[in-house]
């Protein structure tokens, strides 16, 4: 996975690594930005160099299996260009990506060139993107998630899973968008309050089931589970969000 770094602990690389660890892979884990962060907001943020990302991945490759990639924030726009170049070698590989846009606080991590990029050059090589309301708004144009969705269906994504997360109501509703004739949806019960690195957790557990050669829709229900487990045992880790407790004894 190719994630961003949160000092926190709460969101990012580390989230990754435990989501897909406690689902039974081995993340592989490549750094794309540091972040000044903490359980409450995004205060700045850094991109990694895109040279050294791209011999990462190809010296990762080069050596071990990859059955799944997953991103989240992925720093500036030429990150975006050396994954296009490593995804476009390796046809049929699953790409599940976070649209890491802004915090939950309100701090960017992403400014228009990175949002044009993933949008024109990435979004069309993944086979699902995971954006809450906010970012699906902002991608897709619309505040209407149908049209929102629709927008960037034919703008070339695969599919899109709207997460509901970030709304209000007693329930949380995840939508499914693809090239299909009605969408899929999932209820979920919402158990209150928000959580830093739900977005992340989510999309990495996506990619663990994937990896592990699930259908999309069923590593989208596994994923679903295992979020909402980690959120009961959420973590107070600092004055912000609390954290979903991703290493929590989990039973598939």
């Amino acid at each position: 996975m190719l994630s961003g770094l949160d000092p926190s602990g709460g969101a990012g690389i580390q989230a990754d690594i435990q989501a897909i660890t406690s689902l039974g892979c081995h993340p592989l884990p490549v750094v794309t930005c540091l972040t000044v962060q903490d359980t409450r907001n995004v205060y700045g943020a850094e991109a990694v160099s895109a040279d050294l990302i791209r011999q990462q991945l190809q010296c990762i490759a080069e050596d071990a299996p990859i059955h799944a990639v997953k991103t989240g924030a992925l720093g500036n726009a030429a990150v975006v260009d050396v994954l296009v170049e490593f995804m476009g070698e390796r046809s049929g590989l699953p790409l599940i990506t976070d649209p890491v846009i802004k915090a939950a606080g309100g701090g960017d991590l992403a400014d228009d060139e990175l949002i044009a990029a993933m949008k024109d050059r990435l979004f069309p090589l993944t086979e699902m993107i995971t954006p809450n309301g906010v970012e699906l708004a902002l991608l897709g144009g619309s505040n209407n998630p149908d049209e929102a969705a629709e927008h960037l269906l034919q703008g070339g994504c695969e599919s899109v899973l709207a997460t509901g997360g970030h709304g209000t109501g007693i329930r949380i509703t995840n939508t499914l968008y693809n090239h299909g004739p009605e969408p899929m949806r999932w209820e979920i019960e919402r158990i209150g309050g928000e959580y830093h690195g739900t977005g992340c957790t989510l999309a990495a557990a996506i990619a663990a089931g994937r990896a592990s050669g699930l259908s999309p829709r069923a590593a989208i229900s596994q994923a679903q589970n295992y979020v909402n487990h980690a959120i009961l045992h959420a973590l107070e880790v600092g004055k912000g969000q609390p954290v979903p407790d991703r290493g929590i004894l989990w039973e598939r």
